[in-house]
């Protein structure tokens, strides 16, 4: 299919290229045929492949057509044999009327390349109508006082054959009277001549037979009666002013309308002055269309005239007195045309279609006619200006309609043309076809992405094969060319596992998430888009797609200090001298989500004496609420809830084990079931335990006295006196407070029982290294923070 429309394509451009050939070709003098009328459909005419020196396969190939100047389709071209065959009857009366020769004219045309050819077709008549007479009997009235030799004008028979099929011959019944005597100037009229006088008392009245004879083989005849009614003496015959008149009548003038009056005098007296007018040889046509007033002599026309069937008449009028005397005059009627017939268009070929990449392509070849004559009849051809087409007249009123540039299926893909055809008449009349041509698609316009780049959000844990968005691209162009198909391209990052991650639809571009993404190992990626056309070459085009993956809370929150691994927990020392706010310890969580995910706030959940201890919900700061008192039991356990902020949120909590002290000594007394185990151990080893039991109250009495000292001195300046401190007698409180309720040095008094050995270790004093600077900053979850705690140690 497309190799056939490049060939259609090539050949419209030859033809173009032929026109002016053609022209030359078509020589001045027309090829003759004739052909008799009434002949069989079908039959021969003539060869037209041997006339025109052309062969029969080249009258095909150049799509040879037959074009009458009347657009009727009279002849028919057999391109098999290259004949010339009559497509209907042909009736030379009926086209031609009384013209003689009757000619029909028509061209060939023949495109690739355009090339005409004149042609005639004479019409040969046949005698196929008799001679007739309008009227069935004609009546002359004849004075008895008529000399011999007179004559008298009788009304003429009508044979539409012509040549030497039409009226040659006038006969009249034998009688002693009369004979017929022959009169010609281009007609043949039948004269009556009086051979011997009349007598009106003898024979008032004779009845004869007129015959008129064509020349046909055979003849054939026509007859009517002619009355002859014999009057009295009546010596005066009626007299015309002028024996030529002449008119002008335009050819819309309304039937009805008076034309022109006509007047005769007769010097008679009584009923031989009175006189009739009547139209004499009258044709058909000009009874119809006229009438006169038999009276007045008034002419009025009877039905509407028409300029392009009959150009002008010429009537007979005779008036004839009460006597039977007659004169005849003559009336031109000549019809003026107006501009009643607007110009005809009349389209040979049509190419309904053209690639947009074509430049000046025949679309249309086509005629224009106007059956006015003059500057009525003259013509002028356009179409819109705005259009990317032009008009090239070639042969006579033949014009061809040629694109004159490649055209844009995109910016426009259909014209409607208007063909305006125009006449010079006033007013003018203008005949408009209209054709619609449309513009081929070609592959010219490559896919385009609605965006150069999209963003796409995911949220993580999302369930494969999820439609994540999609991505869109158009392509201006039509049909295959505009089908689009898209394609993920390599990744700039090779080792993006872009084939485990995504999928696209080739067909609509939307993009599925093969997996499940995980916001903590991938937070986004980009993929870049390829969208192809199906055009022949394909055209391409590419986008970068962004995919961003949204946090979700999928982890709780993990402690890192106090560890709950399942050993032997850790005991948070606390004096009882310490004050409302003592920092006691510091619980330390970490979330592995982000954002507000990985908010943390800290509770406590559940304590042994509500109260006593709080924990600050920002920062998992374990305080005292209110000052120690002897009466609170010695151990505490406190159950602290850490909780982050994703919807909906994870929690975890941590188990605190809480002992207040006042001296050293109390932590480590021996539980029931230790002292039992104690006092089956081995004597040597309680002899070791108490020698180092003394040996470290030694020590903390010292320590204690020390931090007496120091606790008398801070509170005698902020009372602005001193304090005494009873001999033997140590402060209740283990360490130094300071404003903020905790030590200058940080210090971790682990007391660790451990039963079922028999033998009992003691951990006493074990200093830890210095404290680290911790920013005082809000946030609880902070790096350094978790970094400074992630080693276990009780951070002041």
């Amino acid at each position: 299919m497309e190799i056939k429309g490049e060939l259609t394509l090539r050949k419209r451009q030859v033809l173009i290229f032929f026109v002016l050939l053609g022209l030359s070709q078509a020589g001045p003098e027309s090829v003759q045929y004739s052909v008799a009328e009434e002949t069989e459909v079908g039959s021969f005419v003539a060869n037209l492949a041997r006339d025109l020196g052309l062969g029969v396969e080249e009258l095909s190939s150049r799509e040879t057509r037959v074009v009458s100047d009347d657009n009727e389709k009279h002849l028919h071209l057999d391109l098999l044999t290259g004949d010339l065959l009559l497509n209907k009857k042909l009736d030379r009366e009926e086209l031609c009327g009384s013209t003689e020769p009757c000619v029909l004219h028509f061209q060939m045309v023949l495109e690739n390349p355009l090339q005409f050819f004149r042609a005639e077709l004479y019409v040969k008549d046949v005698n196929d109508h008799s001679p007739t007479f309008l009227d069935k009997q004609i009546l002359i009235k004849i004075s008895e006082s008529t000399i011999t030799g007179t004559t008298f004008l009788l009304e003429s028979a009508q044979d539409l054959d012509v040549g030497t099929n039409s009226l040659q011959n006038y006969t009249i019944s034998p009688n002693s009277h009369f004979y017929i005597k022959i009169r010609s100037d281009g007609k043949i009229y039948p004269e009556l001549v009086l051979d011997r006088e009349l007598d009106h008392e003898e024979e008032p009245e004779l009845t004869l037979t007129l015959t008129a004879l064509d020349g046909g083989s055979p003849p054939r005849s026509g007859t009517t009666l002619v009355l002859i009614k014999v009057l009295d003496i009546n010596d005066n015959a009626p007299e015309f002013a002028q024996s030529l008149y002449e008119v002008h009548v335009l050819e819309d003038t309304p039937v009805g309308s008076w034309i022109i009056t006509i007047f005769a005098n007769d010097l008679d007296a009584g009923n031989y002055g009175k006189i009739s007018y009547t139209f004499l040889y009258a044709s058909e046509d000009i009874r119809k269309t006229f009438e006169i007033n038999p009276i007045s002599g008034e002419v009025h026309l009877r039905s509407c005239l028409d300029f392009e069937v009959i150009q002008f008449y010429t009537i007979s009028i005779q008036a004839t007195d009460g006597g039977g005397l007659s004169e005849e005059c003559t009336l031109l009627v000549k019809v003026i045309d107006i501009n009643d017939n607007p110009p005809e268009v009349t389209i040979s070929s049509f190419t309904k279609s053209i690639p947009e990449n074509a430049s000046e392509t025949l679309v249309a070849l086509f005629s224009v006619r106007d059956q006015d004559s003059g500057d009525n009849g003259r013509m002028v051809c356009s179409i819109q200006d705005e259009l990317p087409f032009f008009l090239k007249p070639t042969f006579k009123n033949f014009f061809t309609l040629v694109s004159e540039k490649a055209l844009d299926r995109e910016t426009r893909s259909e014209y409607n043309i208007t063909i305006t055809v125009s006449d010079l008449g006033t007013p003018r009349l203008q005949t408009q076809h209209t054709i619609t041509v449309t513009v081929s698609d070609v592959n010219d316009n490559a896919p385009a992405f609605s965006q150069t780049t999209y963003t796409l959000r995911v949220r993580e844990n999302n369930s494969p094969a999820l439609h994540i968005g999609t991505v869109s691209a158009t392509d201006r162009d039509a049909g295959a060319n505009a089908q689009v198909t898209y394609s993920l391209l390599p990744p700039r990052d090779p080792q993006l596992p872009l084939a485990s991650l995504v999928s696209i639809n080739a067909d609509n571009g939307q993009l599925f998430a093969l997996r499940s993404l995980d916001y903590e190992a991938l937070q986004a990626f980009e993929v870049r888009v390829g969208a192809a056309d199906r055009g022949s070459p394909a055209l391409s085009s590419q986008a970068l797609v962004r995919v961003l993956v949204l946090d979700d809370n999928d982890n709780a929150p993990f402690v890192l200090y106090p560890l709950q691994n399942g050993s032997a927990p850790c005991t948070e020392l606390v004096p009882r001298a310490a004050e409302a706010g003592y920092l006691v310890t510091k619980v330390v969580a970490v979330d592995g989500d982000s954002g507000q995910n990985a908010w943390l706030s800290f509770q406590l959940l559940k304590a042994t004496e509500p109260g006593l201890f709080g924990v600050w919900a920002h920062n998992g700061e374990v305080r005292t609420a209110r000052l120690l008192s002897e009466r609170d039991a010695v151990r505490h356990r406190l159950l602290v809830l850490v909780k982050d902020n994703g919807e909906p949120p994870l929690s975890a909590s941590v188990t605190l084990h809480v002992l207040l002290v006042d001296g050293f000594s109390q932590p480590y007394l021996p539980l029931p079931d230790v002292a039992a185990a104690e006092a089956r151990a081995d004597p040597l080893t309680v002899y070791l335990v108490i020698a180092l039991a003394s040996v470290s109250s030694l020590f903390l009495c010292s320590a204690l006295a020390f931090v007496a000292v120091r606790l008398c001195r801070r509170s005698g300046a902020a009372s602005g006196g001193g304090c005494a401190v009873p001999e033997g007698h140590f402060p209740g409180h283990l360490v130094d407070v300071s404003g903020a309720g905790t030590l200058s040095q940080s210090y971790q008094y682990e007391v660790c029982l451990t039963g079922g050995t028999g033998t009992s270790e003691f951990k006493f004093l074990k200093p830890i290294i210095p404290s680290l600077p911790v920013p005082a900053t809000g946030r609880h979850t902070g790096e350094n923070e978790n970094f400074r705690n992630s080693f276990g140690f009780n951070i002041q």
